[in-house]
């Protein structure tokens, strides 16, 4: 059946927006608690203070990403309701336990896997639910959600620098996990659509059964070649995609001290990103196909001219206006995801088609932020660091402009040849339907005819 467009999507869709605030507003603020890790667990005698701490952040967003494909599997065997209700659990149990360390190094686990592999299996199904409820207005819908994390992002930096100035950082986390709390809620409301005739017949049967295995893990999506493009595009784009967010806090610190307000900055961010992805998720409803690919494109340009402008700002001024152009594409960038891949492999594969993606996207934005740090340490500034964040999204921009391209020759490709007996089928019936027409015809017209 067709997506509903609405009713019930619309809880959905406000239930997928908190999940997004609340994963990515507190990942994207690692910036305000990179800084005060450093300051409650380092010493001056520590060389490596920044590489180290630069690891809890990186990898917990790393871990998002990389659980993804995993994520899809269990969403296709369970359901969006079940996955994203027990990765919420998870998330709560690791941001609590996070809360209890007293070094640098169990945060690795607590905050850096558990934390963020509940966060991976509550955040996927809120993509994949979307496209059960919205089809025709899904770019908006898209938008909207990702805004979420964006009004998080602005708020959240100067939510957690009171709290960590008044009841310091472990008292900061425990307050981090109401907003999982909600997002465990959150979860009951992806209530699932009717289901299939089969399933319907299994239930009665009351036996539940596996799917095989080539079910399981689809690769099919590989055959596709625009998705083979997009999958290796994304992540080469992603190298110094996440360095802003880790170290910008710390650079502003290096750079002008405690006069100017460092939070101003995520603020800019986070504004700019949501605007940008409610103004970028309409526009990607009304461009036609992989040709939405194109704005990725240009974001990522965006993006890595943005990141390489940060060491050349020397007012504070200029840093604002950097961040606030940055925010805006990054927005554009993360809200036709899911869009793109409705386009390239269609709804029955995109739940691990998106899974396959942020999982090899996990590579580039785990160890982008550490190689930052240890640039840091030894060259004693981030310039360096933030002219390299900025070359991979040029080059991951370059090999995305070859989708669009690719897709419509394999499209032309399908129509040549017919794939399958149903299509023949068609043909046949489509025949048939030209015959009767004419038979409809005067006798004349048809011997002229023939």
């Amino acid at each position: 059946p067709d997506p509903p467009e609405g009713g019930w999507g619309w809880v959905v869709m406000l239930a997928a927006m908190w999940c997004n605030g609340a994963v990515f507003g507190i990942q994207n603020s690692c910036g305000v608690l990179f800084v005060s890790m450093l300051q409650l667990f380092g010493g001056d005698e520590d060389k490596q203070l920044a590489f180290k701490t630069a690891w809890v952040s990186s990898l917990s967003m790393g871990i998002v990403f990389f659980c993804s494909p995993i994520v899809s599997i269990f969403t296709d065997l369970f359901g969006c309701q079940k996955v994203a209700v027990i990765g919420a659990a998870i998330g709560f149990a690791g941001l609590l336990s996070s809360s209890f360390v007293s070094t640098i190094e169990p945060l690795y686990f607590t905050y850096g896997v558990l934390f963020a592999c509940g966060c991976s299996f509550a955040y996927q199904p809120s993509l994949v639910i979307l496209g059960h409820y919205f089809k025709k207005r899904l770019g908006l819908v898209n938008g909207i959600v990702t805004a979420g994390s964006s009004l998080f992002t602005v708020s959240l930096p100067f939510l957690l620098r009171v709290l960590i100035d008044s009841v310091g950082l472990y008292n900061t986390l425990r307050v981090l996990c109401i907003f999982i709390f909600i997002l465990f809620l959150a979860g009951f409301t992806y209530k699932p659509l009717v289901s299939n005739a089969k399933d319907k017949e299994g239930g009665k049967k009351g036996k539940f059964r596996f799917r095989p295995e080539k079910k399981i893990c689809n690769f099919s999506v590989f055959k596709v070649l625009s998705y083979r493009i997009w999958a290796l595009g994304i992540p080469a784009a992603l190298f110094g995609y996440f360095v802003p967010y880790v170290h910008l806090m710390k650079h502003v610190r290096d750079r002008f001290g405690d006069s100017v307000p460092e939070e101003v900055l995520l603020l800019c961010l986070g504004i700019t990103s949501g605007v940008g992805r409610l103004i970028f998720g309409r526009v990607a409803d009304y461009i036609p196909g992989a040709k939405k690919v194109y704005l990725q494109v240009a974001s990522f340009f965006f993006i890595g001219l943005m990141s390489m402008m940060i060491p050349l700002c020397h007012i504070f001024g200029g840093l604002i206006a950097v961040c606030l152009f940055m925010g805006l594409f990054d927005g554009c960038f993360i809200c036709i995801m899911a869009p793109i891949a409705f386009e390239l492999v269609g709804a029955q594969d995109v739940s691990q088609a998106i899974g396959f993606l942020l999982g090899f996207m996990s590579i580039p934005m785990t160890f982008g932020p550490p190689i930052a740090g240890w640039l840091r340490d030894h060259l004693g500034t981030y310039d360096v660091a933030f002219y390299l964040a900025g070359v991979p999204p040029l080059i991951g921009g370059a090999i995305l402009c070859f989708i669009p391209w690719v897709h419509e020759r394999q499209k032309l490709k399908e129509r040549a040849k017919p794939i399958d007996g149903e299509t023949t089928e068609k043909m046949l019936e489509n025949e048939s339907t030209m015959v009767s027409d004419t038979t409809e015809k005067p006798v004349k017209e048809m011997e002229s005819g023939f």
